[in-house]
């Protein structure tokens, strides 16, 4: 089990691995903060499948977690470089790498990218922005929790108040009547027709093609 100040550094990120064959990428994979240790070796096998590296064992201990972030291993036969703050990579000299018995390593910060080459394969190695986790919602994300969950709530109770009620309803009804009233008015204007081409008086007879029209209580026998 990692330490306490091991384990609460641990959440902070993971580690992202590339390997590529001069400039083509053949193998990218990521851990979480969670996986401690990452195996290596020329097959499916392990955590990381790395080929065309001279390994001193299989599985090989690529790299584990500590207190201030991956303690890389260094492949026997391979040269590292190192990238500070997205710096051009250089040479890492022997002088710089640390030793446990044979095993060479070198410290992984948040600020570094490693590259270890070994003929035309090269390994990329660099801290995942995608395995930080959020400890939790701050007091801003709260607030902001709040005022979404009020809006949205606010759709039903503002609907019933602005929604169709049986007034507006009729209100709406004769306001398109009239409207529509208005707009035969007008056509009926323009073409000519809203008055009688011959005005109807009360002393005149209406008559149906020069044929006279009975009184209406004249009876015929």
């Amino acid at each position: 089990m990692l330490p306490r100040a091991m384990r609460t550094e641990a959440k902070n990120d993971g580690l992202f691995c590339e390997l590529y064959w001069g400039t083509t990428l053949n193998e990218a994979r990521g851990f979480g903060p969670e996986q401690t240790r990452v195996l290596a070796a020329p097959d499916e096998t392990v955590s990381f499948p790395l080929y065309g590296f001279t390994l001193p064992e299989e599985p090989f201990l690529l790299a584990e977690r500590t207190e201030h972030g991956y303690r890389v291993f260094i492949p026997p036969a391979a040269r590292v470089e190192r990238s500070r703050r997205g710096d051009a990579f250089r040479p890492v000299p022997d002088s710089e790498l640390q030793r446990t018995g044979e095993r060479a390593w070198l410290e992984l910060t948040q600020d570094d990218t490693l590259r270890i080459r070994e003929g035309e394969l090269a390994l990329q190695l660099a801290p995942s922005v995608a395995g930080k986790r959020t400890s939790g919602l701050g007091l801003r994300d709260f607030g902001w929790l709040v005022v979404v969950s009020a809006l949205f709530l606010s759709l039903p109770v503002g609907f019933l108040i602005a929604g169709p009620t049986s007034e507006r309803m009729a209100e709406s009804n004769a306001r398109a009547i009239a409207a529509a009233k208005e707009r035969e008015q007008a056509e009926r204007k323009r073409l000519g027709v809203d008055k009688p081409a011959h005005p109807i008086t009360e002393n005149a007879a209406p008559s149906d093609g020069g044929t006279k029209v009975l009184p209406a209580n004249l009876g015929v026998h």
